[in-house]
């Protein structure tokens, strides 16, 4: 079918019909006799044409350009139409170049269908678009491309504009939507106004965005909002240019400010919790002729209902604090950036400095508020250094490893609080949890707790992830070498008051051998897990790692591995698991990567299990896993029956022994010694001066023993309440050295243990023992015949061994 389209003259409206950029002409224009790719009518002008295709709009666009010159002559000021009617259905664009004095303003007034600004490249949901213009002698601005169904109600401009309507070809739009005003000069580059009615927000972008900012240029945005609403503004995205005097800044006019207006830097926290009405204004400044650099910026305006809570503020007292920083945020952050029209939740430290985003610095107190309706969207994320340069200045001080009162009373959850625990290569740190202890998060034991700490041994080159840990476990503590992260992390409701018990702990400790080393105390009803670090990707090569197991002194331990054999192959070295118990004599059970595992074998003593790594084959890294079970001792039957037949026996002793010094106690005469010169005298311990060995003299033994002899007497002086020892000689049938033992003196006998494993040697004699003595026996008729005895005493030539003088020093 043809189609007319008629210009008159005096409108000065020009319409084009052209191909679409980067289409080949498969459909074409004719006029008459004449095939076009692109056809142009005039004003004045009547033109009739058809299409050689059947579907043109996906060829051809239409462009309808109207000049007005408010310079010259009078301005058509109003409502703005849509001219000519009747045209083809094409994409087509309508512009308006209006030419007008700068000592003038004009006005862009939109209908109810307010406009949204949207970035560039972005498209309207329903393809219709307008984009704005400035014009100011020969240079064009260009304030920005909106969308319908927005809050920016006007756009006053400085001198000409150029605006442009962008619709589809499928939609019969027959108004412009706008019309234009004329105003007095605004002396500022552009005002744009939106209406902000109800919770809501508005994103805003400079003149050029992405672009610059014109230079020294300045403009203004005014929000009109009910006085009962709340506004704050958000810059999401900006940049400065290199000024060469004046600097760039941000005003805010609030009415009912003391100090209008209020100066912020680009860089500064803008206002919140605005009440009302505000204008907000960007200045620029005069640029660096050689380097000038971009001004522009993205900013958000967010409107909510006062917050029944605003003027509560919680305490945050960071005073005592050292290298802490305290990060409020909503959940998610920093990854996911929530949309602009999300509902907002904001962090205040003071009733006008809020953000989505508040960081607290230690050393200092803070009051804060928020401007939320829920605070379950916000999170708390905490970052906490302490570092060791100096073994000698902190190797005593115990640091506690514990969320700070001051974050646990807010009424957020804690999500993560990060210890970072610094120190030089001779300084390793000591982490302890000595009355709820830690457990292992593995497969088959894992963490149900609110929250667990995650511990990493990091230095430039390796990082090695020691493990998941969580309170309720069996590791006393943990002892690891390089800088050391940990970082406790909440689940569920998580960590949200203080009554949560936390005891971690921390200390910096000298050099270890090992790159960590974990001392267990396992709970004896317990089966406990226990697997190498850096699961399950395997330990780096080289890496040395330790348990030492504390096994109770009535239990025993049983120790078993989750496999038969380590799984790797060494390209360079050896790996090997060793089993050590800490007991004398132990053996050391100890297997290389090519050999079997140990099977589940029983442990009565503390012993240490270490792994350590070769260089593998391949990628197959050393993953190993063991477990430890407890159970008491089973005491043997017979060890059981010999134990009370020995029991029996020493009571029979015992009951004899007493009775026998009973008896003897009323006829007991002191022992007398009796010279004998009948048996060698050589000095004991001159092994050269006998001319016999001791198994061919009978230098050991005794002429004659009493087997009443008691030295009660001489205990007397010692201890009053002791009770005279009865000793009776009993043949020696053991090995005979070369020297002779040298007996300990009598009262200290009953403490002399005997062992099998050791030998002690002889006591040296004094020169006074270089004589050797026997002991006369009392004859049973002596008791009875004192008269006798008297009469033998006299005709014995026997020397008294002691005299009453030197009792007193025997026992000493």
């Amino acid at each position: 079918a043809s189609l007319t389209v008629s210009l008159h003259k005096v409108d000065n409206t020009t319409v084009t019909v052209k191909l679409r950029p980067g289409l080949s002409p498969n459909c074409r224009i004719r006029t008459r006799n004449v095939i076009r790719s692109e056809l142009m009518i005039k004003p004045g002008e009547n033109v009739t044409f058809t299409f050689t295709c059947s579907t043109p709009e996906k060829y051809f666009i239409m462009e309808i350009q109207k000049n007005i010159d408010c310079v010259s002559g009078p301005c058509p000021f109003g409502d703005v139409h849509l001219y000519p009617p009747g045209l083809p259905r094409l994409n087509r664009t309508y512009i308006w170049d209006v030419k007008a004095s700068t000592k003038a303003g004009l006005e862009l007034k939109f209908s109810t269908s307010w406009l949204r600004q949207i970035e560039p490249g972005e498209t309207c949901p329903d393809s219709v678009s307008y984009n704005i213009n400035s014009s100011i002698d020969k240079a064009t601005v260009n304030i920005g491309t909106f969308c319908r169904n927005g809050s920016v109600s006007r756009v006053k401009l400085l001198g000409g504009v150029v605006m442009s309507l962008h619709l589809p070809w499928h939609l019969p739009l027959n108004t412009s939507g706008f019309n234009i005003a004329n105003r007095a000069s605004i002396k500022r580059l552009c005002i744009i106004e939106s209406v902000l009615n109800g919770e809501s927000s508005v994103t805003l972008m400079s003149p050029n965005y992405p672009l610059g900012f014109p230079e020294d240029e300045l403009m203004t945005w005014q929000f009109v909002i009910p006085s009962n609403m709340r506004a704050s503004v958000f810059f999401h995205n900006y940049s400065l240019s290199n000024c060469e005097r004046k600097e760039e800044r941000v005003e805010y006019y609030i009415p009912g400010s003391p100090s209008n207006p209020e100066v912020f830097k680009l860089s500064d926290s803008q206002p919140a919790n605005i009440a009302g009405s505000f204008n907000m204004s960007l200045q620029g400044c005069d640029q660096d002729a050689q380097n000038p650099g971009v001004l522009r910026l993205l900013f958000q305006v967010v409107v909510q209902h006062p917050q029944v809570d605003e003027n509560v503020t919680h305490l945050v007292d960071l005073s005592k604090e050292k290298n802490m920083t305290v990060t409020i945020h909503l959940e998610g952050w920093p990854n996911h950036i929530p949309l602009m029209s999300e509902p907002i939740c904001l962090i205040c430290k003071d009733p006008r400095t809020c953000d989505r985003v508040l960081t607290l610095t230690s050393g200092a107190v803070y009051r804060i508020s928020f401007l939320c309706k829920d605070l379950s969207r916000l999170r708390i994320t905490a970052e906490k250094g302490i570092g060791c340069m100096d073994i000698r200045w902190c190797q005593r001080k115990i640091y506690s490893l514990s969320v700070p009162k001051a974050i646990a009373r807010l009424p957020i959850r804690l999500y993560k609080f990060i210890w970072k625990l610094l120190a030089t290569d001779l300084i390793n740190v000591e982490i302890m949890s000595p009355s709820l202890k830690l457990q292992q998060h593995v497969p088959e034991q894992r963490c149900n707790a609110s929250y667990s700490y995650s511990i990493v041994s990091a230095t430039p080159e390796t990082e090695l992830n020691v493990g998941v840990f969580c309170p309720g476990g069996s590791i006393e503590k943990i002892q690891m070498r390089n800088n050391i992260t940990i970082s406790l992390k909440t689940f569920g409701k998580g960590f949200i008051n203080e009554s949560i018990p936390q005891d971690l702990k921390m200390s910096f400790v000298p050099h270890i051998k090992d790159e960590c080393t974990f001392t267990v105390s396992p709970n004896p009803k317990a089966k406990v897990y226990l697997q190498t670090p850096n699961w399950p990707y395997g330990l780096p090569p080289y890496v040395s790692i330790s348990w030492f197991i504390v096994v109770p002194s009535k239990q025993t331990a049983r120790l078993g591995f989750s496999k038969d054999r380590m799984g790797i192959a060494c390209e360079t070295g050896r790996a090997y698991v060793n089993i050590k118990e800490e007991a004398p004599g132990a053996e050391e059970v100890v297997r290389r990567e090519d050999e079997l595992l140990p099977q589940p074998r029983n442990m009565h003593h503390n012993f240490w299990v270490n792994v350590s790594n070769c260089k593998p084959v391949d990628r197959t890294q050393l993953t190993l896993q063991f477990w430890v079970t407890f159970a008491d001792k089973q005491i043997d039957l017979g060890i059981i029956l010999a134990v009370v037949a020995g029991v029996g026996v020493l009571t029979a002793i015992g009951l004899t022994v007493f009775c026998v010094k009973k008896k003897k106690k009323k006829t007991q005469n002191p022992m007398v010694g009796v010279y004998n010169a009948n048996v060698n005298t050589e000095m004991p311990g001159k092994k050269s001066l006998f001319r016999k060995g001791r198994k061919n003299n009978d230098s050991h033994v005794y002429a004659v023993i009493d087997d009443a002899v008691v030295y009660g007497h001489l205990l007397k002086e010692f201890n009053g309440s002791v009770a005279p020892e009865v000793d009776v000689y009993r043949p020696f049938d053991g090995p005979i050295g070369s020297l002779p033992p040298s007996p300990p003196p009598f009262s200290f006998r009953k403490d002399i243990k005997c062992s099998s494993n050791t030998e002690e040697e002889p006591l040296p004699l004094t020169d006074t023992d270089q004589d050797t003595y026997t002991f006369a026996h009392q004859k049973s008729g002596q008791s009875e015949d004192n008269g006798d005895a008297n009469k033998k005493d006299k005709e014995d030539t026997s020397v008294p061994l002691l005299e009453n003088k030197e009792r007193d020093g025997l026992v000493e």
